[in-house]
């Protein structure tokens, strides 16, 4: 753990400016593009490509959710077109709706503990991980076939990535092997969760790798664990430790939809600012000419933070609309696929603890260093001890 690093929500990014030349962290020459449309129009070309990329602009380890070949990341045209229906067959409007209620469930069952243990607490150990664990468990139709630590460890095998992270490949096959295992029950024994459906939806299109959708659960299974506990853990820290004059507010479900999106927006996940794509023609951005072969480096934090379409930034009124589109997930054929469930997840946490706890604050001293659980996709606090 590192008590140096700037909160995510000060993290200092590119300027928006024109597409121009960039060296990447391990030295790959690059085109930076920093502009809201200019990536939002790359996010969406054909000509960029995320294919043969999986272990470029990043120093040390790169991730296995998104280092590998078979992961929906990193594949594009037809293969990629095809999982990403069977995925939309499974993720249906309808679906998501029937599984809200899971996790409002989960989310209240994990206030409610929070509020009769009584102060102190720390905020990570006793609500932003047992949230996401009791959702995904819920979700993906675990139903208790694996305790919090072990998935825990599993979910950072799979999200192990840059200097100092140590990997697991052990892990990795545990994990892969469970998610087969898993994948086989519930084709045997379906039920409504994302898994049976997802499976259902499989089979019934056909043509999909067996290794491509083991490893599509796997992802979601452990995005849907840590990195929501980081999403969570870090807005947190923001609106406790900067914003504690709107906290009270979240109480209110349209206040606290509005701040959700607003710090999906500003507050990334990690310290990662690039996705990587390669041209496979040349193509013009913003008035620029990116030659074919080039790799292309993508800053959704400064896009998000363009003062042409964003000027107001991160510490205006939490409960105003953002001015243009979230590009915090990505967009066109690489649109996250569980944005859905950040969203719901963050929304029914805020919500329901604000209402429960107007007066939650942080016991730490305003100046004093945050912890950081690091060797992840995801950066987020070790610990936020808190009273009300």
């Amino acid at each position: 753990m590192s008590a140096t690093l700037p909160p995510l929500h000060r993290l200092p990014v590119s300027p928006a400016r024109a597409p121009r030349p960039t060296t990447l962290p391990d030295g790959t020459p690059a085109w930076l593009v920093t502009r809201y449309h200019d990536v939002k129009q790359a996010l969406g070309d054909p000509r960029l490509t995320r294919a043969d990329l999986e272990q470029i602009g990043t120093v040390g380890p790169t991730a296995e959710v998104s280092g590998n070949p078979a992961s929906l990341f990193n594949q594009d045209g037809p293969a990629h077109r095809r999982l990403r229906a069977t995925f939309q067959r499974a993720f249906t409007p309808r679906a998501i709706a029937d599984w809200q209620p899971w996790v409002a469930e989960a989310v209240q069952r994990a206030v409610d503990a929070l509020v009769a243990a009584g102060p102190p607490a720390d905020l990570i150990t006793a609500f932003t991980r047992p949230v996401p664990f009791a959702v995904t468990d819920r979700l993906t139709g675990l139903d208790g076939l694996v305790e919090e630590e072990r998935l825990r460890r599993w979910a950072h095998a799979v999200l192990a990535q840059g200097e100092g992270s140590a990997p697991d490949p052990d892990g990795i096959a545990e994990f892969s092997a469970f998610t087969a295992e898993l994948m086989g029950r519930r084709r045997r024994e379906p039920g409504e969760d994302l898994v049976s459906r997802l499976v259902r939806a499989a089979d019934e299109d056909g043509g999909i790798p067996e290794e491509s959708l083991v490893h599509l659960v796997c992802g979601l299974i452990a995005s849907g664990n840590e990195s929501i506990t980081g999403a969570l853990g870090n807005a947190l820290l923001y609106l406790l430790g900067e914003r504690a004059d709107h906290w009270p507010r979240l109480a209110d479900p349209g206040t606290a939809d509005r701040t959700t999106e607003r710090l999906c927006h500003f507050i990334p996940l990690g310290d990662d600012e690039h996705t990587i794509r390669r041209t496979t023609a040349p193509l013009d951005l913003g008035g620029v000419t990116v030659p074919g072969g080039a790799v292309v480096a993508l800053s959704l934090g400064s896009a998000n933070r363009d003062p042409a379409v964003h000027p107001d930034g991160l510490d205006a009124d939490l409960a105003l609309p953002l001015t243009a589109p979230t590009l915090a997930f990505s967009a066109g054929p690489h649109y996250c696929v569980g944005a859905w469930l950040v969203r719901l997840e963050m929304r029914e946490s805020l919500q329901r603890l604000a209402a429960a706890l107007p007066a939650l604050r942080l016991t730490t001293a305003p100046d004093a260093p945050t912890p950081w659980r690091l060797g992840t996709t995801t950066r987020s606090p070790a610990s936020l001890p808190a009273a009300w």
